[in-house]
């Protein structure tokens, strides 16, 4: 039956930024399809969404790390804490990402550094870690990846965010190069303007706001339940054919 392609039954997920937002709504959905789930986030707040987690039947992870100053090694760590917690790894949601608000020619270094180590280092070494280890174990697996709708447009004052998340693009599809003949599904999801705490001060700009209201063909922000089923299909055997896609969540807004 085609509804069984998208049980995650006996599967394990390690999803990043899963402390709020859009990581928390991916991570329970992926429980509700099935899955036990490491939840990566800097604060306490992983306690709630493990919460959710676990009241959908399935086993919880919390770890605790801060991907703005993590290393190679410890990002690799992550990898290796969620096999030996939960028994392996199939599926990693690398969500986490962060932004910093500036016009070019006033960005600063360290705003760049920030960005870029939060939304392409750790992405790449995190992703890496995980297809070792799927590699090793001989059954595949899923990576997807969270770009943005600048992974194809240019924004404004968002340099370094716009360059990160054009190389997750990059980053998606030379990864599934590679790793698609191991068994290795590497995707991405396009997030289009959702209500999360990156968009509160778009929200806030009342013409700024309605400016990308009316440009949305669904005409609303959107909510993070809206990226359930994307993740659930990418992480699913219903996805065992797409390979370096960025499959886009935005309401519209690139068909404009």
């Amino acid at each position: 039956m085609i509804l069984d392609q998208f049980s995650l039954d006996g599967n394990v997920a390690l999803v990043t930024g899963a402390t709020r937002g859009l990581g928390r709504a991916m991570a329970v959905a992926l429980a509700e399809a099935g899955a036990d789930v490491a939840l990566v986030g800097s604060s306490s707040r992983a306690t709630e969404t493990a919460e959710l987690v676990e009241a959908a039947g399935r086993r919880a992870l919390t770890l605790v790390c801060d991907l703005a100053s993590a290393s190679v090694e410890e990002l690799g760590d992550l990898v290796a804490q969620t096999v030996a917690g939960l028994g392996g790894l199939d599926i990693l949601v690398n969500n986490a990402g962060t932004i910093r608000r500036s016009p070019a020619l006033e960005h600063p270094e360290s705003d760049w550094d920030d960005v870029v180590q939060v939304n392409q280092k750790a992405v790449f070494f995190l992703a890496q870690a995980a297809a070792r280890v799927m590699i090793e174990a001989g059954e595949g697996g899923r990576i997807i990846n969270t770009a943005s709708l600048l992974s194809h447009q240019g924004g404004i004052n968002v340099a370094s965010y716009t360059a990160s998340k054009h190389a997750v693009a990059g980053l998606t599809r030379a990864m599934s190069n590679e790793w698609a003949p191991l068994g290795i599904n590497v995707n991405a999801i396009v997030p289009g303007y959702f209500a999360t705490d990156n968009t509160a001060a778009l929200r806030a700009d009342d013409d700024r706001s309605r400016a990308i209201l009316e440009r949305i063909p669904a005409g609303r922000w959107g909510e993070a339940s809206d990226l359930s089923g994307a993740a659930v299909f990418l992480a699913s055997r219903a996805s065992a054919y797409v390979h370096g896609t960025l499959l886009a969540v935005d309401g519209g807004w690139l068909a404009r």
